[in-house]
């Protein structure tokens, strides 16, 4: 039966590597998020190869307040018989704007040397074709089937997760028993870091720059600031987690805008802050510590005062009990197809599936892609997929979905 299914991925691969071109070509950029024509054109395809596809439409002023412009989150049911469990498999489809220094057009989607070029091809446009022909294959099979699968595209990673499978299961569409979320082939994640993203914003008065001595500088305050969250960064190096795969927390200022022009004192400065938190760490009191070392470095600066807003809290994936059947179907599969062992650990990333561990749902990151993500060049110009990962993973995955779901009824749960 596992040859069969493996036959039907080759057979079918072709067709495979032109839907995931299909879904690469399609910007979904966030910012600035117009992603509903990009849900909208997957669920036709999807629709025309016989799939029922739920739209569950975020309303417009809830994705606005969010800073994007538009999201379509798709759900696919495809429920066989009684008996056994629900396996999720969720993938994202923002990605952040592709930048400059492109030697391919990253919505061009085009093969070369055996990799696929684009925006979105490994992360995580790669796994809506992975999980579509995993679960395309397994239904070939024609055998009785227990349970169910269901597909979960969603469309706000980039900022958070919260109108994309928080919302989904917040509003109780969803309740699956496991959950695999986009991935890299060559790593099982059971856990990753907490991410908190801070907006601090500098006021001062602004001055011309022949009599600055008139104006209160929000630039020089912001200074402080810079100094105070950089001068913590030795300190932070000394914690270290114990999940493998995860070192010591992070942080960084990804962002600075302020001033109005060359001759003008700045009266405001703006400062994005992101700090990542191993899952050891309390989010709240890694919060109240850096909104303290803010507030701090300006306390006695005349004229100042501060704005911080939270941009976002991301907690950590926590490996449950429950995910231990799901981890060692998924290694026992990789290890056969791919011919090495497959590793379970965790990375410093954040990523959705916490989002499903924080309802007690085992969740893991499995999916088509290399062993890192500078290797894929992720976030990065030529991000690239090498196209056999994709067969290899969409094999692992339909594996262990025969496991849980085929006739030996979940055998996969005494592994």
């Amino acid at each position: 039966m596992n040859d069969l299914l493996l036959q039907w991925i080759d057979a079918h691969f072709d067709e495979q590597v032109a839907f995931l071109q299909e879904v690469v070509r399609i910007p979904t950029d966030t910012p600035p998020g117009n992603n509903a024509p990009h849900a909208e054109r997957v669920a036709d395809m999807l629709e025309d190869a016989g799939w029922a596809v739920e739209r569950h439409a975020v309303p417009e002023q809830e994705v606005r307040d969010h800073g994007l412009e538009s999201i379509t989150n798709l759900i696919v049911r495809r429920r066989y018989g009684a008996g056994g469990p629900t396996l999720a498999l969720n993938a994202h489809g923002d990605v952040v704007p592709p930048g400059e220094g492109w030697t391919h057009p990253p919505y061009g989607a085009e093969i070369e040397d055996g990799y696929l070029y684009g925006r979105a091809a490994a992360v995580s446009k790669s796994d809506f074709a992975t999980y579509v022909f995993a679960v395309r294959a397994l239904e070939a099979l024609g055998v009785a089937l227990a349970g169910a699968v269901e597909l979960h595209f969603t469309y706000d990673e980039e900022v958070g997760g919260l109108l994309g499978p928080d919302r989904l299961l917040e509003h109780g569409l969803t309740q699956p028993d496991y959950v695999v979320a986009a991935g890299f082939s060559y790593g099982i994640v059971t856990a990753h870091n907490a991410c908190l993203q801070l907006e601090v914003t500098v006021h001062g008065k602004a001055g011309h720059g022949a009599m600055p001595e008139l104006a209160v500088d929000a630039l020089q305050a912001a200074t402080r600031i810079l100094n105070a969250i950089y001068g913590e960064l030795p300190q932070l190096k000394k914690i270290r987690s114990s999940v493998a795969g995860i070192g010591s927390p992070t942080m960084i200022v990804g962002r600075i805008d302020g001033g109005t022009n060359t001759n003008v004192v700045p009266g405001t400065v703006t400062l994005k802050l992101d700090r990542r938190m191993i899952p050891e760490e309390d989010p709240a009191q890694v919060e109240a510590r850096v909104r303290a070392l803010i507030e701090e470095a300006v306390r006695d600066v005349p004229g100042i005062t501060l704005s911080i807003r939270r941009l976002l809290l991301s907690q950590a994936l926590r490996p449950l009990p429950g995910v231990a059947p799901l981890v060692a179907s998924l290694q026992r599969h990789g290890r056969a197809v791919i011919g090495e062992e497959i590793p379970a650990v965790g990375t410093p990333l954040y990523a959705d599936a916490r989002l499903y561990g924080e309802r007690g749902i085992p969740a893991v990151l499995y999916g088509a892609g290399p062993r890192t993500v500078e290797e894929a060049n992720a976030k990065k110009a030529d991000e690239r997929l090498l196209l056999e990962d994709l067969r290899r993973a969409t094999k692992v995955v339909a594996l262990t979905l025969l496991d849980f779901l085929g006739p030996d009824g979940g055998a996969s749960a005494s592994i």
